[in-house]
């Protein structure tokens, strides 16, 4: 069975940085979409980043562009979400999740929803406060 584990979260002030990270057991990241999701209090789930297989190309939501950076490190089976000035608004419980490259249509379309996903970790909670 594939476990995903999430780590990083923490309580951080306002403007801070975080590096989220996700692995995985017997199971290779690299060969999969990985997408970051969060789900704020009271709010839906929603997709923050993906990552794609091949390329490394990578997509944003628009209220992260420019502060929230994903990468790989396939030696270490690892998918990294580094998030530099932080708002109160990214506080939440952020998850990454994979999915098969060849079940789905476009990497823009795992990230805003249009396609279940196979595999979710339990999350790691960010709180951003003063």
């Amino acid at each position: 069975q594939v476990h995903l584990v999430e780590s990083g979260g923490g309580l951080m002030q306002p403007g801070g940085s975080l590096n989220l990270s996700c692995t995985a057991n017997d199971f290779r990241l690299d060969s999969h979409i990985v997408g970051w999701f969060r789900q704020a209090p009271g709010k839906e789930r929603e997709g923050v980043s993906c990552i794609s297989d091949g390329d490394g190309s990578a997509t944003y939501a628009d209220s992260v562009m420019g502060r929230f950076t994903i990468s790989r490190d396939n030696a270490e089976n690892t998918v990294t979400l580094r998030m530099d000035s932080l708002r109160p608004e990214d506080t939440a419980v952020y998850y990454c999740a994979t999915v098969d490259p060849a079940t789905v249509g476009s990497m823009r379309g795992v990230c805003w929803g249009y396609y279940d996903m196979d595999y979710w970790g339990k999350g790691t909670l960010v709180i951003v406060s003063a």
